[in-house]
């Protein structure tokens, strides 16, 4: 496969979304690679990245747009190939009360030091036993050579003081 393509799909969810992006990926002939997709209120958002010859890249990348028929929203990115640099993965979890800003703020921290976020996921749930609004975050993070782990952790620890929130930062295995 010569070309990746990064698609985004938002729209009303209903049953069948993945069945006719799949239908559309292997009419192309093209591959499936890696995909996060979700139900987030009443609606379907995913993102996924598609191999296929560079060649059929236009087709799939048409027929991906064409489902906007079907009420969905597609936009078809190509993807640039990352620079080979040196970097390591840690995972960050964060949790504490929800209020706003908590997001803002430990990404602010994040960019000015050159820490990549890789994936994020968070949510809001109620605390077990005050009922309270607890945020809980997990997040991979790509540190540049110039930034390790403990100095990292020292920072966010610190914010997570001024956020009142809890912070864990653990190099990641592989």
């Amino acid at each position: 496969m010569g070309t990746s393509l990064v698609v985004t799909v938002i729209g009303n969810d209903r049953p069948g979304i993945v069945e006719r992006l799949s239908e559309v990926v292997l009419a192309a002939g093209a591959n499936w690679e890696e995909s996060r997709m979700a139900r987030l209120s009443g609606k379907f958002a995913g993102i996924l990245r598609i191999s296929v010859a560079a060649e059929n890249a236009d087709r799939l990348a048409s027929g991906l747009r064409a489902l906007t028929n079907d009420g969905l929203t597609i936009v078809v990115e190509t993807s640039a190939d990352a620079p080979a640099e040196a970097f390591r993965t840690v995972r960050l979890e964060l949790v504490g009360n929800d209020h706003p800003g908590i997001i803002r703020d430990i990404s602010k921290v994040l960019a000015h030091h050159q820490v990549n976020i890789e994936e994020l996921e968070t949510g809001v749930e109620g605390a077990p036993m005050t009922g309270e609004q607890l945020f809980r975050a997990s997040v991979q993070l790509r540190l540049p050579a110039t930034v390790t782990t403990d100095w990292l952790r020292d920072r966010l620890e610190a914010l997570a003081g001024e956020l009142m929130v809890d912070v864990t930062v653990d190099e990641e295995a592989g």
